[in-house]
């Protein structure tokens, strides 16, 4: 690899940071059986703790191992459709006895599952195409329960399924399900702490105490300033403390933005030189740079009133209060009940993240990129 700060996805151990009490927390507790709700906002690092997880030789080596992202999903259909593809997409490698025998219990989408040219099956779903998402989903935890091995099942931005309008009860038949089958152990991942705290912490909803809840904190800067700096002495290069933490202090630990940055300190700096706290200020604007016209589109498509309210947000950095007197007099806003439904609007649209009644711009180089130019 050219560049060890990795920005799209998990590249196996040697490119990730630490999580070493996580990783051993999350086998620990799912090889004894416990389902797992993993909480933390976004970019931390969730999903690359889960692959890594997956991939430690007691998970992998033991289990089947699925992954589904239902972020994009919109109805139990889309869900049922990213399950499905999900297994049989990891299933593929194993071999024919290991597909065909998901492939045996999916009668309800027989005529929807191909072969290629290799007689390889291929998820030819479109969205929609699903007719009787309960069949096929009551068919998808038959072989979860069936498998001829152990299988974890690791959903990613699980809030998603109260968003379905098709499946008000999607959460009992979930919970029923889960709760039947034995053979399978599940991680919900979340990003919204307060949609994911009213899932299975809420005595009144299905999944009440049916999970151990891990809250994921940002990495510690002393260790991310350690690998950052290992990283870059593997390739011939240094950097310096200072600037490590300097982008650490920047965006609060948030990993994903760390990486990109690091990415392009990393490539600015010469083989054999030292990446100094001076270049910080440039990696920023270069990538703020290359965001321009996305960022001032997005801005421009933006209802007034949730416009008004999303550059006040960024303006205060993290903000309180905000339909106070205060916070409206000082950003020149209407009124409070105005500023509430603007915010409604960004929440549901993941502009603004809200934690423990701080709003933030839920991209931080957005947050940047305000502050810079409006």
């Amino acid at each position: 690899m050219d560049n060890p700060f990795v920005t799209k996805g998990y590249a196996g151990a040697e490119y990730f940071c630490d999580r070493v009490r996580e990783t051993e927390q999350l086998v620990e507790l799912t090889t004894n059986g416990n389902n797992i709700a993993l909480i933390s906002p976004r970019r931390v690092g969730k999903t690359d703790l889960i692959r890594h997880y997956l991939s430690q030789p007691q998970i992998r080596d033991r289990y089947y191992t699925f992954h589904i992202d239902i972020y994009a999903t919109a109805s139990i259909r889309d869900f049922v459709n990213a399950f499905g593809r999900a297994i049989l997409e990891e299933l593929k490698p194993k071999g024919k006895i290991a597909w065909e025998g998901f492939l045996s219990v999916l009668r309800s989408l027989k005529s929807e599952v191909t072969y290629d040219s290799n007689n390889f099956p291929t998820w030819s779903v479109g969205l929609g195409d699903i007719d009787h998402p309960e069949t096929t989903l009551d068919e998808i935890f038959y072989y979860l329960s069936h498998a001829d091995k152990p299988c974890i099942v690791a959903i990613d931005e699980f809030q998603q399924i109260i968003y379905y309008s098709d499946a008000p009860s999607i959460e009992a038949t979930l919970r029923t399900y889960i709760q039947k089958c034995t053979n399978a152990t599940f991680i919900f991942s979340g990003s919204k702490r307060h949609l994911m705290g009213e899932i299975f912490t809420s005595s009144a909803r299905p999944f009440y105490q049916s999970v151990m809840i891990m809250n994921l904190a940002p990495i510690a800067m002393d260790i991310y300033t350690e690998f950052a700096m290992m990283q870059f002495s593997k390739f011939g290069k240094q950097i310096e403390a200072q600037a490590v933490e300097d982008t650490y202090n920047r965006f609060d630990g948030v990993t994903s933005c760390m990486q990109r940055v690091l990415n392009v300190l990393f490539l600015k700096t010469p083989q054999g030189q030292t990446c100094t706290q001076e270049m910080v200020d440039s990696a920023i604007d270069y990538i703020l740079d290359m965001f321009n016209e996305t960022f001032a589109d997005i801005l421009e498509k933006l209802p007034l009133k949730q416009r008004e309210v999303f550059i006040a947000i960024a303006r205060e950095g993290k903000a309180k209060a905000i339909n106070s007197k205060v916070f409206i007099k000082k950003h020149h806003l209407q009124t409070a009940s105005v500023v509430n439904a603007a915010m409604r609007g960004l929440l549901d649209k993941d502009f603004v993240t809200e934690e423990r009644g701080t709003y933030t711009v839920y991209d931080p180089f957005y947050a940047l990129w305000l502050q810079r130019n409006i």
